[in-house]
This record gives C-alpha cells, sequence and structure tokens, in this order.
C-alpha cells in the first residue's frame, strides 16, 4: 500500500470526531461542548484536566481518543510521546511553539466535529 505524500489533517479530526461519538447521548454531547469551550478559553493542558474531571460522563473515551490522535498525528513525528501520563507529555509539548498551536487546532477541530457527529446521530435515534 501506497503512503500518500500528504497527511490531511482535517480528515483525521473528522475520523476521530466520529469514533468520539460512536455512542451519542445528550450527556456526551454536553461533555464535548463543554470541552470545547475549556480547550479555547484555557488551552490544551487545561482541556485534558477538566475531562480528567468529570467521572461517569463518558470522559475517560474522550480523553483516551484525543490523547491517542496526538500521539499519532503527524504520522512521521507525533505530537506526543508514548509517555503513559498525558500531563508529562504535555509538558514536553509545550517546549515547542509550532507543535503546541498544532496540536490546539488538532483537538478543536476534532471536538468540533465530534459534537456534530453526536448531535447528527441522536436525531437520526429520534426519527426513528
Amino acid at each position: 500500500m501506497k503512503t500518500p505524500a500528504f497527511e490531511n489533517p482535517d480528515l483525521a479530526c473528522a475520523k476521530v470526531g466520529k469514533n468520539i461519538a460512536k455512542t451519542p447521548s445528550k450527556e456526551l454531547e454536553n461533555l464535548i461542548t463543554e470541552a470545547l469551550a475549556v480547550l479555547v478559553e484555557q488551552g490544551l493542558y487545561a482541556l485534558f484536566l477538566f475531562l480528567k474531571t468529570q467521572g461517569g460522563r463518558g470522559n475517560e473515551k474522550v480523553t483516551s481518543k484525543l490523547h491517542q490522535f496526538l500521539k499519532e498525528t503527524p504520522r512521521r513525528t507525533p505530537l506526543l510521546s508514548n509517555n503513559a501520563d498525558i500531563f508529562d507529555s504535555l509538558q514536553e509539548l509545550v517546549k515547542d511553539l509550532d507543535n503546541l498551536l498544532l496540536a490546539h487546532d488538532l483537538m478543536r477541530q476534532s471536538l468540533v466535529y465530534a459534537r456534530y457527529h453526536a448531535r447528527v446521530l441522536q436525531k437520526g435515534k429520534e426519527q426513528t
């Protein structure tokens, strides 16, 4: 299989967003909306800290999907190391402003797609 020369980050965000919202609920949509607000207002570190405090709302799934996404993106030079502790990895990430801004944009776009996927899938369930 031939690897494409250009990696499409928007498509990758759409895939992770759809994966986050596989089992949609109003509670998941609210969590994603709140997480997006935290990311935009306070930043990447605050996003993962917020998600860690949200017990029982699907936060583990959202956190793990976003964390895994940053460990795999971009393919050649992932933004986060394979360090088990996400907060240690984020502290390494902030040393490079370009990578920090890229990670912030990728998380924002992924959460936007997840929120829309959650809404669409909920509406599909309501109509049946």
